[in-house]
């Protein structure tokens, strides 16, 4: 997928593929451990528009509980301390812009929303495949993502947490979309 022309086909309205998406992240606690996790319920979709990107636009809503990182103890703290999801059950993101930067590149801008603090962030995203499935339904996968700071979004527990787990935060995202009829 290198040309518009090859892009314009991809047009429509799509829905998360929840079952062949993955969102995680990767952190760093102290100096020589890194924790990865990922998120296990999230809904959202996107228009594409192959003839003009800059016409389509991306929604995620993902459920903070759905933290998984392998050790339960660790997850139950990340949601309540640091992500305190009885009052912020959700991370979401809403795209702004999306500006294609190669043939198969683009860059989505929009608002990320995580414990009631909204702030813009910019994703890279590769397409990196387009088959029809079983059923006919066509489906779109993109990689991509985004290294933020996360004492942006106030995400701290106390001050020994600022000195234990790094502030930078790699969201990692492998996403696959259904165009809808």
């Amino acid at each position: 997928m290198s040309t518009t022309t090859q892009l314009g086909g991809l047009t429509g309205e799509y829905v998360l593929d929840p079952a062949r998406t993955t969102i995680g992240f990767v952190a760093r606690h102290t100096m020589a451990t890194r924790v990865r996790g990922r998120f296990g319920e999230f809904e959202g979709g996107a228009y594409l528009d192959g003839g003009d990107p800059s016409k389509s636009r991306v929604r995620l809503a993902v459920q903070a509980r759905s933290i998984r990182t392998g050790d339960r103890r660790r997850d139950d703290h990340l949601c309540g301390a640091f992500l305190r999801v009885d009052d912020h059950p959700a991370l979401t993101f809403t795209s702004t812009g999306v500006e294609q930067t190669g043939g198969a590149a683009f860059e989505v801008t929009g608002d990320l929303a995580i414990r009631g603090v909204t702030k813009p962030v910019t994703v890279n995203f590769e397409l990196t495949g387009v088959e029809d499935d079983q059923r006919g339904a066509l489906r779109v996968r993109f990689q991509g993502g985004v290294t933020i700071d996360r004492n942006d979004w106030g995400v701290n527990w106390n001050a020994a947490t600022r000195v234990m787990v790094g502030p930078k935060v790699l969201l990692e995202f492998d996403v696959t979309v259904i165009r809808q009829p």
